[in-house]
């Protein structure tokens, strides 16, 4: 079974960050770490597939509109060696996964930016008002233990301004027995201090290039989102299942990390020739992706 085409940006925060002292279920969840990163797209399909049979508005809730246990119990635990080295951070890292709140945020989104006519079929889909949807979306964003939600997800691509958080040489690569192995990753993971400084260090360059529109707004988006989140967080920027639709030399000569970290190179000295070969060579890598997605 494949999974959803989906990639990841994540914060993993010191378990004392999410409860001092934490709720006695989310640290017998952390102790058991049963929930495994390439496993992520299945369980929220399951989750959502499994509300709409019962046709609950949101996943992971119970039917009288409260979250579910998993809630707690569904987290992402950072293995001790995938801590990136000298981090002054003392562990258990946890990345809650936070469905209920993260599609609740989505409803909420749509509900103010869709066109009316598909808003309301959507609504009358589902058996609820308007106002009844943003009510029990404001009660699931409760749920969140900081002011935003410890996951963001992009679908058939990868944002170019993440790759800017982190260092090209983080990278960790496993290819397992092919595209369809749930070993198969691609990730990058960094420290918190190490993501905001290279943040601030691009937005500067990129917004005096371009100003504050496109890949400027949504540096500055994220390093605000990342300003959320405990300074001992470790940052982890995963493929999640974009590596199915990759052979394994392209995967391994995947080298988006290294050339957006030289196209900022190439800002800083004014490189004008350089920055144009930089962006078709991107554009050609991630281009075929996005036939993909239009194809599907």
């Amino acid at each position: 079974m494949l999974r959803p085409f989906v990639a990841y940006l994540r914060v993993y925060e010191p378990l004392l960050a999410l409860g001092d002292p934490p709720d006695d279920r989310l640290r017998e969840a952390v102790a058991g770490a049963k929930l495994r990163r390439a496993a992520i797209g299945e369980r929220e399909q399951f989750l959502w597939l499994k509300s709409q049979a019962v046709a609950r508005l949101l996943p992971a809730e119970l039917a009288d509109g409260r979250p579910a246990p998993s809630l707690l119990t569904d987290v992402l635990v950072l293995d001790p060696a995938e801590v990136p080295v000298d981090h002054p951070g003392a562990g258990p890292f946890v990345c809650p996964l936070e469905l209920r709140a993260r599609s609740a945020a989505a409803l909420v989104t749509f509900l103010g930016d869709a066109a009316p006519a598909l808003k309301n079929a959507v609504l009358d889909a589902g058996g609820v008002t308007a106002d009844r949807a943003r009510s029990r979306t404001k009660a699931a964003m409760v749920d969140l233990t900081t002011a935003a939600a410890h996951t963001l997800t992009t679908t058939w691509t990868v944002p170019l301004p993440w790759f800017v958080l982190v260092d090209p040489d983080e990278r960790k690569l496993v290819l397992g027995t092919g595209q369809d192995d749930p070993a198969r990753e691609l990730s990058w993971r960094t420290s918190m201090s190490d993501a905001l400084t290279r943040a601030a260090e691009a937005g500067e360059l990129i917004e005096a290039a371009f100003g504050d529109s496109g890949p400027g707004r949504v540096l500055s988006q994220t390093r605000q989102w990342l300003e959320s989140f405990d300074p001992d967080s470790v940052v982890e920027l995963d493929y999640g299942g974009l590596v199915q639709l990759f052979a394994d030399p392209i995967l391994e000569s995947d080298t988006t990390a290294e050339e957006v970290h030289d196209i900022l190179e190439a800002l800083r000295t004014g490189n004008v020739e350089e920055l144009a070969e930089l962006f078709s060579e991107l554009r050609e890598f991630w281009g075929d992706l996005a036939a993909r997605e239009r194809a599907n």
